[in-house]
């Protein structure tokens, strides 16, 4: 990952448009400002290390992907198929996600998955070839979508982090499950990927509302 302190500048237009319809977000952008630059590589390796962020918090995926780095001379098909059991324990991948990606390096070399079409296609078909593969969700496939092949309407409603930022930024009572928060995202489209960064921004921020 990518992953800065300055503020992106790509997302002002499409922050500017969501303050305009959203009064909530109006309030937390003013408050907040832009998020931070953020964006992993649309390639195998940018795929492995979202997988190696599912279902653990920020600080233990940077961890995890910053062991990772270290162990192997590149994240990338060949040297994943040869990464062993023990090596991936002590990187602090579980023998299932090993798996996943050994899989997935597999079909790589295969010729079954191309990341250079991939990032041609358009978002349905781009969510039906990875989640074909084992081991990515949809939350996955969302994720690379919005950080590797940066598409601009995509919302990963799954993530813990965006219901609770969705929680507080609408002062709900709950957190609202992924159906309610797409539901809740409805009006911004077609800039939900911007609404997605913003949420995590605003749940990481002290000065948000």
């Amino acid at each position: 990952m990518i992953e800065g302190t300055e503020p992106d500048e790509r997302l002002r237009p499409h922050l500017a448009a969501l303050a305009e319809r959203d009064a909530d977000i109006a309030e937390a952008y003013a408050a907040c400002g832009l998020p931070p630059v953020r964006r992993r590589a649309p390639d195998f390796g940018g795929l492995v290390r979202t997988i190696a962020a599912q279902q653990v918090s920020a600080s233990a995926a940077r961890a995890i992907i910053g062991r990772l780095e270290s162990a192997l001379t590149a994240v990338d098909p060949a040297h994943v198929a040869e990464l062993d059991t023990e090596t991936a324990r002590h990187i602090g991948l579980s023998r299932q996600k090993l798996a996943y990606i050994r899989g997935i390096a597999q079909t790589v070399q295969r010729g079954e998955l191309d990341f250079a079409q991939l990032a041609e296609a358009d978002d349905e078909s781009v969510m039906a070839q990875l989640t074909a593969l084992k081991g990515v969700g949809r939350w996955t496939a969302e994720s690379f979508l919005l950080f590797a092949l940066e598409r601009p309407d995509v919302l990963p409603a799954q993530d813990l982090a965006l219901q609770m930022a969705a929680k507080r930024l609408k002062g709900l009572a709950e957190r609202p499950s992924a159906v309610a928060l797409r539901e809740i995202a409805r009006p911004w489209q077609p800039y939900r990927s911007a609404a997605s960064r913003f949420l995590w921004h605003i749940y990481r921020h002290p000065g948000a509302p």
